[in-house]
């Protein structure tokens, strides 16, 4: 059986595809994915392989055999602090000769550090694979590998698994990637995700990746690392590799994107000195005694990867014991130095302050948050500063919003107005002007309170209907603002459209049974004048932004089109 195995993976190759960091362009892992699967007799596809493995009972032996091969290529690619995606078999878990270890003979074979590498294990498959997928996840985590989870929205298990697994890195699957940018149910889908797994500590990856748009989509609603033909395809040859993809990099530099993200102050960041991870339990005695201030240390791997965190509480009852510090220069005692080793909440400092601070108030027994640029160790934000960070933000947002909806007011609709005619020959956007039809009578004969809830009902409506990263406003009274970017116009009108519908229906429950039955109620008009009015409704006026677009004509566009989509019960639209 070995014999038949090495010859099979004798005629197997390996390709590697970057995943490079979306904000700067440069790499931070490749995957590696096989190839060569038709030269093997009887085999139709990659998977194929594995099924036969599986069937020879040898699946363990022969992953260990493509493991050495894809370690030993990888080996041979000059970039520094550059991981290694490697896919692996949930089924492994189950065969009998599976042990622990293995990984890191190998790695040591080719003189590479443990840190290296990053286990990929999908998401997809029946429940009885899900329950393999979760314990491999613990398998390996107990190992201190870095897991990534492969394939995620596309398994049976979806949310389950993100909220049990524990996994440093999450892989969206193509599926939700491909159009992202004209479909605003995958970009609400990914957008959420993506919050959710920042929230628990994670990463993501946004897989396949095949157009400009929609790299830009995924940068700009989180994604952290991008992965695709749009950057690269699969390559054999690792001189193809690079460190940045400088082509992207002039994409990034293009757009300038100034969106909503804030960015943190550097006033606000601390950086306290990092230990690593490979050092022993007597340095970080020693470290403790040198940074006296010090009640934790941030650890960090050999590339400056921040990897956890080690509180002084939990080694003192070893460091002030009787034989503390010769346990401590003891090699055996001191490499079991992982164990004091804590999660660290830290967050990506392109993430802004909006979403440190979301992070921060899921867990505010924390003493702090720590900051990576790029994965690597940048600094603290400890807990007084960011509740100094957090009032200032709730001034601001309190000084430029409505007071009864909560929404951006006319100071942020002001400035999105002039970032989109600024940039319009670099993406396209679209505004809407929303205006309730028939408002003042309702108000007037119901009552304010009862007109307070109607723009509570459409306030609420628009943030449910609309992608989280839509920019939705109140004018004041009963007009609202919207502001979307890189979605088409279709798009943008059938959910308009849809919203539209579903506030005229949800409206009637404002009036009595007298009223909603008739489908119409009687007030005064502007005049004073006894009349019928319809039930609330609202209107819209759609207006593309895009390289056409003339600066000039924009509030004559703008007023024409609020006027004449009084008299429409759809959204009317136009460009200027």
């Amino acid at each position: 059986m070995k014999s038949k195995w090495l010859s099979i993976v004798e005629k197997l190759d390996y390709a590697f595809q970057p995943i490079i960091h979306s904000h700067s362009g440069k790499i931070f892992a490749v995957e590696a994915l096989l190839r060569n699967a038709e030269k093997i007799s009887k085999i139709d596809d990659i998977q194929s392989i594995f099924d036969l493995a599986f069937k020879d009972d040898y699946l363990y032996q022969a992953d260990l055999l493509l493991r050495d091969k894809a370690i030993k290529k990888f080996s041979e690619i000059n970039i520094e602090n550059l991981q290694l995606f490697y896919n692996l078999d949930n089924r492994i878990i189950h065969t009998k000769n599976y042990s622990k270890g293995n990984t890191k003979k190998i790695l040591s074979k080719y003189s590479l550090n443990k840190n290296i590498i990053c286990y990929e294990l999908s998401e997809k498959g029946t429940l009885k694979e899900q329950d393999a997928l979760i314990e491999m996840i613990k398998t390996y985590k107990s190992s201190d590998f870095c897991i990534a989870i492969d394939d995620f929205g596309i398994g049976v298990s979806g949310l389950k698994l993100l909220y049990f697994s524990q996994a440093n890195i999450i892989k969206i699957d193509r599926f939700f990637i491909s159009n992202i940018n004209t479909d605003s149910k995958k970009k609400l889908f990914c957008s959420s995700i993506i919050n959710m797994a920042h929230t628990m500590g994670m990463k993501v990856v946004a897989e396949g990746v095949e157009t400009l748009k929609e790299f830009y989509t995924c940068k700009n609603i989180g994604a952290d690392f991008i992965q695709g033909y749009f950057v690269q395809k699969p390559t054999v040859n690792v001189d193809e590799i690079k460190p940045i993809y400088k082509e992207i990099l002039k994409y990034i530099i293009q757009e300038k994107r100034t969106n909503e993200i804030l960015p943190i102050a550097d006033e606000y960041i601390q950086y306290i000195v990092p230990f690593n991870i490979n050092s022993s339990l007597h340095s970080l005695f020693l470290y403790f005694k040198e940074h006296s201030n010090n009640h934790f240390a941030p650890v960090i791997d050999d590339y400056e990867n921040l990897v956890g965190v080690i509180y002084e509480v939990d080694i003192k009852k070893i460091s002030y014991s009787q034989y503390g510090l010769s346990l401590a220069q003891n090699k055996s005692y001191s490499s079991q130095i992982n164990q004091y080793l804590k999660h660290a909440m830290s967050i990506e400092a392109s993430w802004g302050i909006d979403k440190t601070l979301e992070i921060f108030n899921h867990d505010p027994n924390s003493s702090g948050i720590f900051i990576t640029k790029a994965n690597k160790y940048s600094g603290f934000i400890d807990l007084r500063s960011l509740l100094q960070l957090s009032h200032k933000r709730n001034l601001e947002i309190a000084e430029n919003q409505n007071p009864l909806t909560k929404l951006p007011g006319n100071k942020q609709i002001e400035l999105f107005i002039y970032k989109s005619l600024k940039n319009r020959e670099k993406f396209i956007s679209h505004i809407l002007y929303f205006d309730f039809d028939n408002f003042k009578p309702f108000n007037d004969f119901y009552g304010f309170r009862q007109g307070d809830r109607a723009i509570l009902l459409f306030a609420e409506l628009l943030q449910k209907k609309y992608p989280n990263d839509t920019f939705i406003a109140h004018i004041g009274g009963d007009d609202f603002f919207i502001g979307i970017k890189n979605s088409t116009i279709e798009d943008v009108y059938a959910l308009t459209k849809e919203t539209l519908d579903e506030f005229r229906e949800s409206a009637k429950n404002l009036y009595n049974t007298v009223d909603k039955q008739n489908g119409f109620f009687c007030g005064k008009d502007r005049f004073g004048e006894e009349r019928t009015f319809k039930l609330l409704s609202c209107s819209c006026a759609i207006i593309e932004i895009s390289s056409n677009s003339k600066k000039s004509n924009f509030d004559y566009t703008l007023n024409i089109m609020k006027k004449y989509s009084k008299n429409l019960e759809r959204p009317i639209c136009a460009s200027f």
